[in-house]
């Protein structure tokens, strides 16, 4: 039976085992939290950002997740900054263009501010400029696509956490902790 594990991953953490690309200041990594043999990360998760990742240790599971064909839907808890109006969120919606092509639609609305755990180190605060929240649910996963989408309607990302995929969530998994599915 494939094993699959839910993580928590927390701000500063590579989805990573190892790594090997700063051999004089090593940064944290999956190791730094899991001692299980055998997973892998099924996708990604910036350094930057916080929330599920899901590993395995089974190849065809991690092409079901992974792979753009198959439409896994993956939700997103979005700090921005500013309030977007109705066209930037109807712009997210409909799929906005980026450098490496269209999006697909998402799904978008505002959202209360989560009860999250705290952010090391905090989002910066600033008086002048407001944020709001923001869940976004896409079924893609290219490269920091989020945080790429809230820029291009003009609403950079503060905080970004992922906090589902398909059916999978972070009820219940405390920051830089795991459980199996």
């Amino acid at each position: 039976m494939p094993r699959l594990i839910l993580f928590n991953k927390p701000f500063g953490v590579l989805s990573q085992f190892t790594d090997t690309g700063n051999v004089d200041s090593p940064r944290a990594t999956l190791s730094d939290h899991i001692d299980q043999p055998g997973v892998y990360p099924a996708g990604r998760l910036d350094r930057d950002s916080e929330g599920l990742l899901l590993l395995t240790d089974d190849g065809r599971l991690q092409a079901r997740i992974t792979q753009p064909r198959f439409r896994v839907e993956k939700t997103y808890l979005a700090q921005v900054e500013g309030i977007p109006d109705a066209t930037a969120l109807d712009a997210l919606r409909a799929g906005v263009t980026l450098k490496d092509g269209p999006t697909r639609p998402a799904r978008v609305r505002r959202i209360d501010p989560p009860d999250l755990w705290p952010r090391d180190p905090p989002v910066r605060f600033r008086k002048s400029v407001p944020d709001c929240w923001l869940e976004i649910v896409i079924s893609e996963g290219r490269n920091r696509q989020v945080r790429r989408m809230t820029a291009h309607v003009g609403h950079p990302t503060l905080r970004l956490v992922r906090w589902r995929v398909d059916d999978w969530s972070l009820d219940g998994i405390a920051l830089g902790t795991w459980r199996d599915a």
